[in-house]
């Protein structure tokens, strides 16, 4: 028997009770450490994959702002070439200082550009927005932008890499065009010289969880923009942007160290559509893993206590999916909103492009094409010449000027800047006054169908550009169907509901007026189709239209605060149809009369006396020479000041005829209302190229107000002084 100092043998049954212990203890280490290091990996998964969706919406938020600026250049190169194709280097030089001026005037609103140059054949520059006068030694020939389009036979836009500037302490980087002479030889360059601080000040504004890095690069590597500033110029091609732009040119993603810095980065890109130049951004994965260990941290505060681990993750990886999971919802949805909205933003941005530069011309240019159309008419009616030639040069002259006049109106018609003449419209009245117009217009290859609805509500819209909509529409379903075929014109009462007006951008729900123009001619893609109500855009061959067409009908419709949709599939015909809103007040507005052109008033009939005001040389010429052949005594002024003087001493003076826009601190409302203080009741003719707020407010014209749209002809003119005398009280 053992005594009683020896150790008592260990029971077997102590191992079982115990192994269960061990395996719990082991198991509270263990598994915590397993679900944490699961947690740890699925997390950081998480952020890579959030980060890079962050990444790639900033980059498509910049693609859309750089393609919007990069479209501004584009216009501005069109306006180069508009001003100065036909315009020799020596009357250039001669005229350098009224040049600068008005390329200042072009570029004083848009703080993207630095300058506008034209530079001739041999690199000397021959007039800039900003330089005035110019160094008399200045040569630019050795600049890559004028060499690249020296040494070219092609004819494209050419963008340089950034450059000092030899006329300030500035740098730019340049969009160049060539320059031809009238034989078609080289002739120097048209540049745009663009301000890399503009997209610096921009991409500022991003915060750093979005991007750490951002730029906008050529496709050889050549940096352009970089926020923040950086000492490389170009892009090394073992770099990985370069070598992911060499694998998908078109856009992507890549991951590795960059070659100036050895930091590791995400790095996004896309490339422009109409240029060979790339924005990208990228992230610090250092910010990725800040973010990320933020986040453990917080998670390792909730697993101290040893006992509640298990339990406490398994709860918290099922709260944290199901909050990743409704946050992952409501993340689409905002991105949904986003895109709707960012859709909005990017017409929205092309309007303001397109209006800022047909408001910056439409009032000189017009004031020009009434004094040459006006001179035109009064050298046709006073031509006495033998030759056949000269009448019909000056015919010639007449028409390219209406055109021209066209296709201003249809640019200020786009930008929602065309003055409208609103009235109570019966939209099917005014649809069966067309019949013979459309039939005459389309041709008796294609059936024109009318489908009118009974019952239909009135609404309030300018009745002669409702009429230039439908016959537009009308014209390109025509052009559609070249071998013939059917033409529908609908109208019936609509109602847009809330679902529907969320889904598309600048729509409020209601009642509406529809007017549908349907063809069964090819159809659109959905390419086309999208880009349809774009200014300048066409399918048609060069020469057979403006693509002013449907932005035309696409501002008219925006301005009667109404909606338009293309309807339109490949081979099964298209059909556009413009809602606008139902007027609930029939008498807010005059109603629409169909009336009878009235007679041209014949020269020497009439005898009032007219005060003319303008502040335009030759268009006031032109002006008082119309008035006069009529008929009409005419006192003229320049100003509001030397009109008022007038008449406070020529009582005779039957009508105020004057410009909207004058000089001296009084414009034409201004003017007009101190004249009816004088003069209560005096009938008030205004006459504009272009104005926005005097006599037009939201798009549409003041309901007191006569107005004669530059540039006007001669009938116009007598037309429009007769009507307003005749109505004059008494």
């Amino acid at each position: 028997m053992p005594g009683p100092s020896d150790p008592s043998p260990v029971p077997p049954s102590y191992a079982a009770s115990v192994r269960p212990l061990r395996l719990m203890i082991a198991a509270t280490i263990a598994i915590p450490l397993l679900i944490l290091a699961f947690s740890a990996w699925t997390s950081y998964k998480q952020h890579f994959v959030e980060a890079t969706d962050r990444l790639q919406r900033t980059v498509g938020t910049m693609h859309e702002h750089a393609n919007k600026v990069f479209e501004t250049f584009e216009i501005s190169e069109r306006y180069l070439e508009e001003v100065f194709d036909d315009v020799s280097d020596a009357d250039i030089k001669a005229d350098a200082k009224d040049y600068s001026n008005q390329l200042l005037n072009f570029i004083r609103n848009l703080p993207q550009l630095r300058d506008l140059w034209v530079i001739d054949a041999n690199g000397k520059p021959l007039i800039s927005a900003t330089v005035h006068p110019l160094p008399p030694n200045l040569d630019l020939s050795d600049r890559d932008y004028f060499t690249a389009q020296k040494n070219t036979t092609a004819n494209g836009t050419y963008i340089s890499e950034v450059t000092p500037a030899r006329t300030n302490k500035t740098n730019f980087f340049a969009i160049t065009r060539k320059r031809f002479a009238p034989d078609g030889s080289f002739n120097g360059v048209y540049l745009v010289s663009i301000a890399p601080e503009y997209f610096t000040q921009y991409y500022s504004q991003f915060p750093a969880s979005e991007q750490t890095v951002s730029g906008i690069m050529r496709t050889d590597g050549a940096i352009l923009v970089r926020y923040p500033q950086l000492m490389a110029t170009k892009s090394a091609p073992s770099s990985p942007l370069m070598q992911g732009i060499a694998k998908n040119p078109d856009r992507g993603t890549v991951t590795g160290n960059a070659y100036y810095d050895q930091i590791q980065r995400i790095i996004s890109y896309r490339k422009l559509p109409n240029h060979d130049v790339y924005v990208f951004a990228g992230l610090n994965m250092s910010t990725i893993r800040g973010e990320w260990m933020d986040d453990m941290l917080v998670l390792l505060g909730f697993g101290v206590p040893a006992t509640l681990t298990m339990f406490a993750l398994a709860m918290m990886t099922m709260r944290y999916t199901r909050r990743e999971s409704v946050a992952y919802a409501r993340l689409r949805e905002e991105t949904a909103r986003r895109e709707n909205t960012e859709l909005a933003l990017r017409q929205a941005q092309k309007m303001e492009a397109v209006g800022r530069l047909t408001g910056g011309i439409a009032h000189d240019f017009n004031n020009l094409l009434t004094a040459i159309l006006g001179n035109v008419e009064l050298a046709l009616r006073r031509n006495n010449a033998s030759d056949e030639r000269v009448g019909r040069s000056l015919s010639a002259i007449r028409q390219a000027s209406l055109r021209a006049a066209t296709l201003v109106q249809r640019l200020l018609t786009f930008s929602r800047q065309h003055p409208q003449e609103v009235k109570t419209v019966d939209v099917n009245r005014l649809v069966s006054d067309m019949s013979e117009l459309l039939h005459r217009s389309i041709g008796e290859t294609i059936r024109i169908e009318t489908v009118l609805a009974g019952g239909l509500w009135k609404t309030a819209l300018d009745p002669n550009q409702l009429e230039n909509a439908v016959l537009n529409l009308a014209v390109n379903a025509r052009d559609a169907m070249p071998k013939g075929g059917s033409l529908t014109i609908e109208t019936s009462n609509a109602y847009l509901d809330e679902a529907y007006a969320r889904s598309v951008p600048d729509v409020k729900a209601g009642q509406y007026v529809m007017i549908a123009v349907s063809d069964t001619g090819g159809g659109m893609s959905a390419e086309v189709r999208d880009k349809a109500f774009e200014p300048f855009f066409t399918t048609k061959a060069a020469g057979a239209g403006s693509g002013l067409g449907l932005s035309m009908v696409y501002g008219f419709v925006k301005q009667s605060h109404g909606h338009i949709q293309i309807y339109s599939e490949a081979d099964q015909g298209t059909s556009i149809k413009m809602y606008f809103p139902r007027l609930a007040n029939e008498a807010a507005f005059p109603a629409w009369e169909q009336t009878a052109a009235p007679a041209l008033p014949p020269s020497g009939e009439h005898h009032e006396c007219i005060l003319l005001v303008e502040d335009d040389d030759d268009v006031r010429r032109f002006a008082v020479d119309a008035l006069k052949d009529i008929g009409y005594r005419v006192e003229q002024a320049d100003t509001g000041a030397k009109a008022l003087e007038i008449l406070k001493t020529t009582p005779e003076i039957a009508l105020l005829f004057t410009d909207v826009i004058l000089p001296g601190g009084m414009n034409g409302r201004e003017l007009a209302n101190e004249a009816l203080k004088l003069r209560p009741g005096l009938p008030v003719l205004f006459a504009t190229g272009y104005t926005r707020n005097a006599i037009i407010h939201h798009g549409r014209l003041d309901a007191d107000v006569d107005l004669l749209t530059k540039p006007f002809t001669t009938e116009n003119l007598a037309l429009k002084v007769r009507q307003v005398i005749e109505r004059r009280p008494g």
